[in-house]
């Protein structure tokens, strides 16, 4: 992962607007948080099966740039074209992370996604990113929005978004394998895969 800080996201959107929901994300959601100073790099993935039908990641410099300045600006100041698509966004949770442990490289074909109560141990991802088809093991800290105001962004989407505690995160050139490194991660816990859809820059 790139910098010290992430926005995590999983969401769902209806069906019948998903095309345009993923032309707006690609040309202009996306391009518009990149531009922001610190955000480094965005991901969006989409879910093998099921739901949450998708999952978003910024990784930033530090947290700094998350809780304040141009992103909230932005937040509050959506395009006309984001007024539309917000309120598609369903079971939004949405966490301000703190990247607390890290090991690999590079952006994976797969990711196995982790809601979770409790943090793994890095002996435990440094050793699940050794694994045969996983190339990267990553852990973040949420940081409680309790108490922040809303932003016109979550008031379109009907409210506060649910937050995940920690966050684990396996990639990998094969989707069955950092499946299985997530669930030996944190037994018990329901792994997520995602398949990359896109990614800027």
């Amino acid at each position: 992962m790139l910098g010290t800080a992430a926005v995590a996201m999983w969401w769902d959107i209806a069906p019948e607007v998903r095309a345009e929901w993923e032309d707006w994300h690609t040309r202009e959601h996306m391009p518009e948080r990149l531009a922001i100073p610190g955000f480094l790099r965005g991901t969006r993935w989409i879910a093998a099966s099921g739901e949450p039908s998708y999952f978003v990641l910024y990784e930033a410099a530090d947290l700094g740039r998350l809780t304040a300045g141009p992103y909230v600006e932005r937040l509050n100041n959506p395009t006309p074209w984001s007024r539309k698509m917000m309120p598609h966004h369903r079971n939004m949770v949405r966490s301000l992370c703190r990247v607390h442990e890290k090991t690999g490289r590079g952006v994976a074909h797969a990711l196995a996604t982790l809601q979770l109560d409790q943090p793994i141990a890095a002996d435990v991802l440094g050793r699940l990113a050794q694994r045969e088809g996983v190339t990267s093991a990553h852990l973040l800290r949420s940081q409680s929005q309790a108490g922040m105001p809303q932003t016109a962004e979550q008031k379109m989407r009907g409210g506060a978004d649910r937050e995940a505690s920690w966050i684990g995160l396996i990639g990998g050139y094969d989707a069955d394998a950092a499946a299985s490194a997530a669930r030996q991660a944190a037994p018990g816990a329901a792994a997520r895969v995602y398949r990359l859809s896109f990614c800027l820059p």
